[in-house]
Formats: structure tokens, C-alpha cells, sequence
């Protein structure tokens, strides 16, 4: 079985251990759930949903539940010491699982982002996917996020879930096998990998969707944000948020954060905000910094890193003060950011595009790392 790393064709041998081990253990569905540290569960019509902590001893901690394999929370310091939840989010478990939720911190999948009409040709098949108006959007109407994970291993400072997607679930052929492992350092980084395998060609496109406000203020905005994207070009989308298939270049536009600068400065050129795709400037090695935001007023920073090809920058523009979220304050526009590394949206529908099908021999594999700082 050989790796399929979305980005290089280069095989890793870290990967190769690591995703062999973890082809291992997705496949036993009866491992015991290690219990340390668990929080609290709530039932569902899916399952139990459980609350997982992790932590370092620099202040970082992260909670994360079984439904959506969602992170709830990450409290993180700030220039002084002071110790604050930089992610929207609910109070409760129940609030993820009963209330409209915006895909606060889950996992996205079986494909991330937009396809187009609900439908891709492989092979000279048509497949039909599920979706609630037109596009598939983040997996269709019941995705990854809304699905109760199990556990694989848990300690004090890495949680490993893992989900098996059945044939046709969504309209997406093939039984996936997807592993997702958490894991917070000592060097204040939380970092994602992502594992599947498949049994049938299926496109996968795997995501983190949290939202971040560097601040820890649940009333205020992330206008003053300041962000940088190591991208030099992105993709164009039409009113549906959907690629055109062209790709163009961010200088001298609203798009262009080569130069650091306040998400807010060029925000209102955009009919609706930032929501797009930037391609990023790959350099040797299989991670590269995609983004770095940063909020002036509290010190708080995240650096981001990534095998991804590209990144959604999402700031919040459909946020709206009807989702009641933490302390029971309702999220205005522009609440919170996203910085979901991915491939780009619609690859299915797009040759062009870095392709997104993963076949039976191969192993899908990605890591994400986001770095906490302060200055």
C-alpha cells in the first residue's frame, strides 16, 4: 500500500510508519477507549459525545468532543499571562449537537468545501451527491461534522479519533477509513493529521473549520487582526463561491496578504467578505507556512502550517447575532476567522486542479500545525 501525500509525490518515511500503524488500529473496531481526563458526554441520536482535554504546561489547552471531532475550546495566554478561549463555540456539548451550529471547530469531510451541482464525472461515471440546495457543500446534508467519532487513544496531550464513512454515505462511493490524531506540544503548537484509506476511488478533503479570535473577547470582532497568507495566487470564485477554474494573482488586490495587514482594510471591496481559496507558495519540505494572524491589542498569535496545497480564509461574513454561542452572547458578523488548509474547491470538477481522488492502494495523509505565540 503506498502513501498518497495530496501535495508531493515524494514519499515520507515517517508517514509510510505512521500511516502503516495507523491502518493497524482504524481497522479494529474494538479497541477500548482510554477514559483519562474525559470531561463529560452527552447522548445523541448518533452516539455518545464525549469532552477530551489536552494540555501542555506553557497554558495551552485545548477540549475537543466525539461529535464532529470538534475542538470546543482552546485557551491560550496572552502577552501578559492572562488566559482566555481564542475559538467560538457553545457552553455546552448539547449546544453542538441540538442548536445551529456553523461548523464551530469540526472536522469537514468526506469533502471539504464546495462541489459543484452535487455531482463529478470519474471514470466516465456520474456521481450523485447529496446536498441540501444545489452544491455539496462540507460533505452534504450529514458530513463528518455531524457524525460521533470513536476514540483510538487518548492521554494528557494527544487524542486520536477515527470515523468509517460506508459506501455511498452522502452519495460518496467507496467505505473510508479516516483517522484523525490531536496532539498539543511543549512548544505551544496543536497539530492535525489526517489518515484515510478507501476501498472504491473516492475524492477526500479534509479540514479543521474552527473559528479563531485571537482577542478571547466573545463580543468583539476580528477586523483589527492583522494576517498574513504566503500565497500569491488564488482561486476566482462566482457568486456561488464556486472556482470559475481561473486562478490569478493577488497583487494590487483586496486578496493580497503577502504583506501583513488588518483583515478589515480591503474587507468591504468584497460583496461578502473574504470566503476564498489562496494557492500556497510551496517551497521544499512537506510543510510550508501557510498564514500567520496576529491580534495587536491582546499579543496573541497563530502561525500556520501545513502539507496542503491551499487555505480558506473565511471571516465570519455569514455570522449573525442569532447563533448564541459562549456566555450566551450571539456571534456578530465577523466574530471569528477560519484558516481551513485544503485542497482547492471543486478539484473533482476541475483536471487542472491538484487532484483529490484517493484510490484503494493508496494512503491519504496531511498534517496541519498551528503554533501559538505571543509578543
Amino acid at each position: 500500500m503506498k502513501l498518497k501525500k495530496m501535495i508531493h509525490n515524494k514519499r515520507s518515511l515517517r508517514g509510510l510508519i505512521f500511516a502503516s500503524f495507523m491502518m493497524g488500529c482504524v481497522s479494529c473496531l474494538s479497541i477500548p477507549e482510554k477514559r483519562r481526563n474525559q470531561d463529560n458526554t452527552v447522548n445523541s441520536p448518533a452516539g455518545t459525545a464525549s469532552q477530551f482535554t489536552l494540555k501542555n504546561k506553557k497554558g495551552l489547552e485545548v477540549k475537543i468532543i466525539r461529535y464532529g471531532a470538534s475542538i470546543t475550546h482552546i485557551f491560550s495566554p496572552d502577552r501578559s499571562g492572562n488566559i482566555d478561549d481564542i475559538v467560538l463555540g457553545f457552553d455546552s456539548i448539547d449546544d453542538y449537537i441540538n442548536t445551529s451550529n456553523p461548523f464551530f471547530g469540526c472536522i469537514v469531510g468526506r469533502y471539504a468545501n464546495r462541489i459543484a451541482n452535487a455531482r463529478y464525472v470519474l471514470n466516465g461515471d456520474t456521481v450523485l451527491l447529496a446536498h441540501k440546495n444545489i452544491h455539496s457543500v462540507h460533505g452534504g446534508v450529514e458530513g463528518f461534522d455531524k457524525k460521533i467519532w470513536e476514540v483510538e487513544s487518548y492521554s494528557d496531550s494527544t487524542l486520536v479519533l477515527y470515523y468509517i464513512s460506508k459506501d455511498k454515505e452522502e452519495g460518496f462511493p467507496g467505505n473510508l477509513k479516516t483517522r484523525v490524531a490531536y496532539s498539543v506540544s511543549s512548544s505551544n503548537e496543536l497539530k492535525i493529521d489526517y489518515f484515510a484509506t478507501t476501498d472504491k476511488p473516492t475524492p477526500v478533503n479534509l479540514t479543521n473549520h474552527s473559528y479563531f479570535n485571537l482577542s478571547g473577547k466573545t463580543g468583539s470582532t476580528i477586523l483589527n487582526h492583522e494576517l498574513y497568507l504566503n500565497a500569491g495566487y488564488y482561486t476566482k470564485v462566482d457568486k456561488s463561491l464556486l472556482p470559475t477554474g481561473s486562478i490569478l494573482k493577488v497583487e494590487g488586490s483586496a486578496m493580497d496578504f503577502t504583506t501583513s495587514k488588518n483583515i478589515g482594510k480591503d474587507l468591504f471591496k468584497l460583496e461578502n467578505g473574504y470566503d476564498h481559496n489562496w494557492i500556497i507558495n510551496k517551497s521544499g519540505g512537506r510543510l510550508t507556512l501557510a498564514a500567520v494572524a496576529y491580534d495587536p491589542l491582546s499579543g496573541r498569535g497563530v502561525e500556520v502550517r501545513t502539507t496542503q496545497p491551499g487555505i480558506q480564509f473565511y471571516s465570519g461574513n455569514f455570522l449573525n447575532e442569532s447563533v448564541i454561542g459562549k456566555n450566551n452572547i450571539g456571534y456578530q458578523k465577523y466574530a471569528g476567522f477560519c484558516l481551513e488548509t485544503q485542497h482547492y474547491p471543486d478539484s473533482p470538477n476541475h483536471p487542472t486542479f491538484p487532484s483529490t481522488i484517493l484510490y484503494p492502494d493508496d494512503i491519504y495523509y496531511e498534517t496541519t500545525i498551528y503554533k501559538f505565540f505571543t509578543r
